[in-house]
């Protein structure tokens, strides 16, 4: 069985997440889970990370109503960063886009790919 205590933490028990739509392979986020974290979201199935600056659990969709359901977790080579599968509700960022990458940057200037959603 899978153990989380086996994932390799940063100095702050912290590994980084990233949220990965798994139907149309778009990267919507990147976030902080801890051990906890893990384990809630493997638990329950609704993606729950670590908020560093409410120092907090954060479940995705928990006051937005954009919930991330898990389909899967994969884990990196160095078992430092996870991939984590999901079916998004709703958009994904706090900014009420799609992906949380909604800038490029092209020919030295910044471009904004997408508006909020309405």
């Amino acid at each position: 069985m899978f153990d989380p205590a086996t994932l390799r933490f940063d100095a702050n028990g912290l590994i980084p997440a990233i949220a990965q739509d798994h139907a149309s392979g778009e990267v919507l986020m990147l976030a902080w889970m801890n051990a906890e974290a893990v384990a809630r979201t493997l638990e329950t199935g609704r993606v729950t990370y670590w908020s560093r600056s409410r120092a907090a659990f954060w479940v995705k969709g928990e006051s937005s109503g954009h919930v991330q359901r898990l389909v899967e977790m994969r884990l990196d080579c160095d078992r430092d960063c996870l991939l984590v599968l999901v079916d998004q509700s709703g958009p994904a960022c706090h900014t009420n886009r799609r992906t949380c990458f909604y800038t490029a940057v092209r020919d030295g200037a910044e471009v904004e790919l997408m508006a909020p959603e309405a």
